[in-house]
């Protein structure tokens, strides 16, 4: 078909020839060139193609019967005309040509006269052209356009929308079931129904998609319920998950794009939703089955189709933190077994098997993470269900030994030299990053904290630490998990040490300008801050002569650097390297201070009673049991004990064994352990109750007047990031504080409290 001429140019070729054209003459012309068309659109042999003469002929008809005077403006009439052509050729070619055919055929057909109308429209409105640019444009009336595709919709489309509909449904569920259809056909017939809503969705969302939706709902149902008996859940998924990707493959080669989230989530209601507990809950196959045999793969698709349902994803980290507990607290029980079997051997409880469980927690941290990152895509629910999961174990403790404990111990064994975890540098670190993200689930975070302090104190003072860089990076890493405050007093004990190296070789340069201050044996002093150490019980110990002037060198010295500071020493944390000349040879030892000046009374000495040991050194019976018993009960028996019984009693005698011999030439005689964990619990029960009393006077200070309830819970929201407050000890804690003239009781509402300024 050729269109040559643009329509200015028809305009001013017609406007020649002025001869008054009556309606039947014209339309007699007008009918021809429609009959052409109609041949044309119908493949009628020997019908010729429209040349740019005939284009013209017809245009300029048209023209000029709409541009003549009144009464011989025929433009209404011809609008209606337009229509008519339209009506005529569908009641006479197209709808009989369509109730013949059925099924796909009549698709087929469907598909031809649609096109065929819309190549109609596009001819007869480039005939009628002026209608549009003038006599339409001033009335206000429907486009050329509009009046030829709304006589086919009201013609054709709806007599045949509901048949249409129920072929091509037909065909969708042929499809379904793995049967190879005209996916093209399927294409163009839909179009017919968004077209023909001249830009509404109307015609396609109500005469198709919607019974589209049903029959989709009601073919997922009846396959779901044969399903769901038949299948394993992850069989039933890989099932669920292949049918939804049909599905959208389906909008993307024939529906329409708005489809797809209605059409989906029909899918997913009857295949997931309805059947979702059942599923989730199968006896050999669910979600329980899944994470205990590390189904990662299955996991992941379980993900993917749940997080698609309306709170789909609760049940299932609601089953990942339970199967995450249930293996935690199996690590507890097996830790607990293994501790109370090893008391029976009189083996140290925070041994290797409480090493074990820790390593054991971590790697099942580890392990649990990398299914919420890979299996679970990150999800905060599943990020919140192996938190809450760990909380429940990792706060239960092992063998009488908090939580805390165990964390501060697993932590010097791999910090301190020889423990019992041989790794590299690299290992260290990923371990330490890995026991401060332990530490995130444990409520008595000051309790790790004191914990660790003591034994970070130990590893320190007796050069016990492996390597300062690692010291150093997991306070790093505890500082930005529990902030500032949590590790201020641990970095300032790392300082200390540094501090007082520099203090020492000071001392030796002294000692080097003073000769005559040389006592005559090497001393090493380490000078700490108070306020960064843990508390250590200092006595005046009466000291042997020998070292009272090494006291007494250190504090001139001392006094040089600063006059305003105090020393207070404490014997208790000392060491001394002495050398006992026995009759076989003379062996060096490594003792305390304690030890050494119980050793050296015996220079003086051959025999020492219990009270007389006790006297001299100007030390409680605890302290005197226990360096008496290291000396002549343990291991290595320096002195020869009367009665010789394996407890120190006030009643025993003492003397130098002259006899010990050992095949080393240097021994180390260890102290009995003291047990600190009571000491390190009461500290913090002390500090506990500074920090509640600190918590209710800022929270009063903040309101003026409060009640009880929320005052203890917003006391318990502050504390929370340290420690869970006891509601009982908050409750002591208010009424200390009322005592003290801090708060006081509303007289008529004692459940409201005053903040006393």
């Amino acid at each position: 078909m050729i269109f040559v001429y643009g329509f200015g140019e028809c305009e001013k070729m017609a406007m020649h020839e002025r001869k008054v054209i009556e309606l039947d003459q014209g339309w007699d012309f007008m009918q021809k060139g429609i009959t052409k068309l109609k041949n044309l659109l119908e493949v009628k042999p020997g019908e010729t193609q429209f040349s740019s003469e005939d284009y013209m002929m017809l245009y300029t008809t048209i023209y000029n019967m709409c541009t003549q005077k009144p009464p011989h403006d025929y433009s209404q009439q011809l609008y209606e005309k337009y229509r008519e052509a339209f009506v005529e050729y569908i009641d006479d070619m197209v709808l009989p040509a369509l109730r013949e055919k059925h099924h796909e055929y009549m698709l087929k057909e469907l598909q031809k006269r649609w096109q065929n109308h819309k190549v109609m429209v596009r001819w007869l409105s480039r005939f009628f052209y002026y209608l549009d640019r003038y006599f339409i444009a001033r009335r206000s009336l429907p486009g050329l356009n509009e009046v030829g595709l709304t006589c086919f919709r009201d013609r054709v489309y709806q007599e045949m929308k509901s048949m249409v509909k129920d072929a091509v449904l037909s065909l969708i569920d042929q499809e379904r079931e793995g049967e190879q259809i005209d996916r093209a056909l399927l294409k163009n017939i839909l179009d017919i129904f968004v077209e023909i809503g001249l830009g509404s969705m109307e015609c396609y969302e109500n005469d198709f998609e919607e019974y589209l939706l049903k029959e989709t709902a009601a073919y997922y149902s009846r396959k779901a319920s044969i399903w769901i008996l038949e299948d394993s859940c992850p069989d039933y998924m890989l099932k669920a998950e292949e049918c939804l990707k049909r599905e959208k493959d389906r909008v993307g080669h024939y529906l329409h794009s708005s489809s797809e989230n209605k059409l989906l989530e029909k899918v997913q209601h009857e295949l997931l939703s309805v059947y979702a507990n059942q599923l989730l809950e199968k006896e050999h196959s669910g979600c329980h089955v899944l994470l205990r045999d590390d189904k990662t793969e299955d996991l992941s698709r379980m993900f993917r189709l749940f997080s698609k349902i309306n709170r789909g994803l609760d049940p299932v980290s609601q089953m990942f933190k339970e199967h995450v507990t249930s293996e935690g607290m199996a690590l507890v029980k097996q830790a607990e077994d293994a501790a109370s079997n090893k008391k029976e051997e009189k083996r140290d409880i925070m041994g290797v098997q409480e090493q074990v469980f820790v390593r054991k927690i971590i790697e099942l941290h580890d392990k649990y993470l990398n299914y919420v990152v890979e299996c679970f895509q990150n999800h905060t629910l599943f990020h919140k269900a192996l938190k809450e999961a760990f909380e429940v174990f990792c706060n239960k403790g092992v063998a009488g030994s908090s939580s805390a404990e165990l964390l501060a111990t697993f932590c010097d064994n791999i910090l301190k030299k020889g423990g019992s975890e041989k790794l590299s540098d690299e290992a260290i670190e990923e371990t330490l990053e890995k026991v401060v993200k332990l530490l995130a689930y444990i409520s008595d975070k000051d309790l790790f904290a004191e914990f660790y302090r003591k034994k970070l104190a130990r590893r320190l003072l007796f050069d016990k630490s492996a390597n300062d860089d690692h010291e150093r990076s997991i306070l790093t890493k505890l500082k930005q998990q529990c902030g500032g405050q949590f590790t201020s007093k641990m970095e300032g004990m790392v300082t200390d040490l540094t501090l007082a190296r520099e203090n020492q070789t000071q001392f030796e340069e002294y000692l080097t300008s003073n000769s005559q201050a040389n006592p005559g044996i090497d001393l090493t002093v380490t000078v700490l801050t108070t306020g960064f150490w843990p508390s250590y019980k200092s006595f005046d110990l009466n000291l042997p002569s020998e070292m009272v002037k090494c006291v007494e060198v250190f504090k001139e010295f001392y006094q040089t650097k600063t006059k305003h500071r105090k020393l207070t020493w404490i014997y208790s944390l000392g060491t001394c390297n002495i050398n006992g000349k026995f009759d076989s040879k003379t062996i060096e030892m490594i003792v305390t201070t304690y030890q050494a000046a119980a050793l050296l009374l015996f220079n003086a000495s051959e025999r020492l009673s219990y009270a007389e040991v006790m006297t001299q050194l100007n030390l409680t019976d605890d302290d005197v049991i226990r360096l008496l018993h290291s000396l002549s009960c343990a291991k290595y028996k320096i002195l020869v004990k009367e009665p010789n019984t394996k407890t120190i009693s006030p009643n025993d005698v003492f003397t130098f064994n002259n006899k010990f011999t050992d095949r080393m030439r240097r021994i180390k005689i260890p102290l009995p352990p003291v047990d600190e964990k009571k000491k390190v619990v009461e500290d913090v029960d002390k500090d506990r109750r500074y920090a509640i009393d600190a918590s209710i006077v800022r929270i009063m200070k903040s309101r003026k007047v409060l009640g009880h309830q929320q005052l203890v819970m917003e006391c318990v929201e502050q504390l929370g990031r340290m420690f869970k407050p006891d509601f009982k000890a908050i409750k002591k804690r208010i009424e200390d504080l009322i005592t003290r003239d801090y708060l006081e009781r509303d007289k008529e509402n004692p459940n409201l409290y005053r903040y006393l300024a």
